[in-house]
């Protein structure tokens, strides 16, 4: 008798269901709200019930998420991918790998302005004589207010924000961050400065100039600073095309645009892995011309680290991007950087060298193939613990 009685009041609850669906069908299918907390059902809206509508087979719930902004965007850049690293007198090694997850957010207050703030995921080295552990973390990449017009044609980021160089040559020059960071950021290129720091960043945009004017604490955005020396850096940008009020892209656009920028540091007395009287100075130039064919820019850079060789030096970089068609792509780079002194674990003289093929997927996914040869003045490399090595990486690059 309990199993019966079970067995009638499980088809009585399954049956109860079927009778709503069955009523609402009749209906015309109005709309229903529900308690999330009780999931009780009702026909009219009122306090906490949110939207329920059923569909042939199975409900379905559309909660519209509430914020105190005028609407939020999301956005994600994912780059997944293989790398097979082959050094010179050293074994090679072989892994899969998730370079970069950004997860961003933007809190627009009207049209214009706006909150952002983006998250990104790294993972701890296990490297000698380090606390890592291989776990990975999330890092705050940006977190600025976005204030369009302060000034004619001029807008201010305001909090952890864009650096003037690196964002715009990722946007402009070089598209592959996925594989290569900057020749100015990389390791295997200069490895002078980062993308973001905190401060403000002032941005102006016309026709035929823009540009980027920054006050910052000048060590990025995983660097630790405490407050002496700040860091005066700028993107000066001649737009000879007539874009610099556009967001440019590739396989649409023509552009010519030639580049100055800069930075310059004061002694930061705050950091205790340098000798005193270090300020640093960066200067360089920038050409880049592209149509919905091809692309070719090229890059020169000179840095000047006082008393201390770490971020000292100058040096080279050129790109070409050749376009068979609006899905394909062959790309090449060459960098030359020419370091003052070699220091340990920053490299000495040394060239990088990249040549690959990019497939776009569709609108939200590229597959990139390449290799990668890094090669180091033997001298130098000796003294700064730098190897000879040829990469090969296999790339998935997922944009939503």
């Amino acid at each position: 008798m309990p199993a019966l009685r079970a067995a009638a009041l499980r088809f009585a609850v399954g049956l109860v269901p079927a009778l709503l669906g069955a009523t609402i069908a009749l209906a015309g299918n109005p709309q229903l709200w529900e308690d999330p907390k009780t999931h009780q059902v009702y026909t009219e809206p009122g306090d906490g019930r949110v939207p329920l509508t059923l569909g042939d087979e199975h409900a379905t719930r559309e909660v519209v998420p509430a914020s105190k902004a005028a609407r939020l965007r999301f956005s994600g850049v994912h780059y997944l991918g293989f790398v097979h690293r082959d050094p010179d007198g050293g074994p090679s090694t072989s892994k899969f790998e998730t370079r970069r997850n950004y997860l961003q957010v933007k809190a627009y207050f009207d049209e214009r302005n706006y909150m952002r703030l983006t998250l990104d995921t790294y993972q701890e080295t296990k490297a000698p004589g380090t606390k890592g552990d291989g776990s990975w973390n999330v890092r705050l990449k940006y977190a600025y207010l976005w204030l369009a017009d302060i000034l004619p044609h001029t807008g201010i980021e305001i909090g952890q924000v864009h650096r003037p160089w690196i964002d715009f040559e990722e946007h402009h020059g070089w598209f592959y961050r996925s594989i290569s960071k900057t020749f100015v950021e990389a390791g295997e290129g200069a490895h002078l400065v980062n993308s973001a720091d905190l401060g403000v960043n002032l941005r102006t945009r016309l026709d035929h100039f823009s540009s980027e004017i920054a006050l910052v604490n000048g060590e990025g955005y995983h660097g630790e600073n405490e407050g002496q020396g700040l860091s005066l850096e700028a993107r000066l940008t001649w737009h000879a095309l007539g874009t610099g009020r556009e967001h440019v892209k590739p396989t649409r656009d023509r552009y010519l645009d030639v580049s100055l920028f800069g930075v310059r540091s004061d002694d930061d007395e705050s950091r205790t892995d340098v000798p005193a009287g270090t300020d640093f100075t960066m200067a360089g130039v920038h050409v880049v011309y592209n149509c919905p064919r091809f692309l070719v820019a090229a890059m020169y850079v000179d840095a000047d680290n006082d008393r201390y060789g770490k971020y000292d030096g100058d040096g080279l970089s050129v790109n070409l991007e050749v376009r068979p068609t609006d899905r394909w792509a062959i790309l090449a780079r060459y960098d030359d950087w020419d370091q003052s002194e070699a220091v340990a674990n920053h490299g000495g003289d040394r060239t990088n060298a990249i040549l690959g093929v990019a497939w776009r997927y569709n609108d939200y996914v590229r597959f990139i193939v390449n290799l990668q040869q890094v090669d180091y003045d033997d001298a130098d490399a000796l003294n700064a613990g730098e190897t000879d090595e040829n990469r090969l990486y296999l790339t998935a690059e997922v944009h939503w």
